[in-house]
């Protein structure tokens, strides 16, 4: 009974986690054990797919060139910008095609019904030279250049895909480096769970401001 009850808390803590939302579940109710049971299916999916992207992008993520992370938004795989893009441009470099390749394999054979969002980023160095308007349209290139690839190379599913630009506005790290501007030019694959919420006849509420569990 005790690991039954540790199992839910736990479970219920990786759904708030994950999906950014908050959730009140009514005891008993079967409409949340159902949410529950598909929730945690979504979860080891997940989990499945970082361990198998660990192992098959194992010398990348030792080069430091790609990392993985469990976020509130999903499983985030990120990319630095200088490893798939020359500076200032936004045509991939076929030496990465091999990254994007096994990323596109495990969205496809391990997780074929989560949505993928692909987020472009750069640092905050003024554009001069390169043709672009801001750092957004660059950002916004970068990333739709990936979707392409995922789609029309890869064979992903277009309907799974979207991409949003950041520019330079959400930094990882600080740009009065050479080193921290290098981190925030990246692009991040970020595979999203799933989280339908179902709020018809059972009473379950979804709300962005509290949480309760009865």
């Amino acid at each position: 009974m005790k690991s039954k009850l540790f199992r839910f808390v736990l479970v219920l803590f990786l759904v708030i986690s994950f999906s950014g939302c908050t959730f009140i579940f009514q005891k008993g109710r079967r409409s949340d054990v159902e949410r529950i049971k598909e929730l945690t299916r979504q979860l080891n999916e997940l989990g499945r797919a970082r361990e198998l992207l660990e192992e098959r992008l194992q010398s990348e993520i030792e080069d430091k060139e790609v990392s993985l992370k469990m976020q509130e938004k999903g499983l985030v795989i990120t990319v630095l910008g200088d490893v798939l893009y020359d500076s200032g441009k936004a045509s991939i470099r076929s030496r990465s095609y091999s990254i994007l390749d096994k990323v596109a394999r495990v969205l496809k054979e391990n997780v074929p019904l989560l949505n993928v969002g692909i987020e472009g980023h750069t640092d905050n160095v003024p554009i001069k030279f390169s043709g672009w308007k801001s750092n957004w349209e660059l950002s916004s290139a970068r990333a739709l250049g990936v979707l392409h690839y995922l789609s029309d190379n890869a064979g992903v599913e277009p309907s799974r895909l979207a991409a949003i630009a950041y520019g330079e506005y959400r930094p990882v790290a600080s740009n009065a480096t050479k080193e921290g501007r290098q981190l925030n030019r990246r692009v991040e694959i970020v595979i999203l769970p799933e989280l339908t919420k179902r709020a018809k006849d059972e009473g379950v509420t979804a709300a962005y401001s509290q949480t309760k569990v009865k």
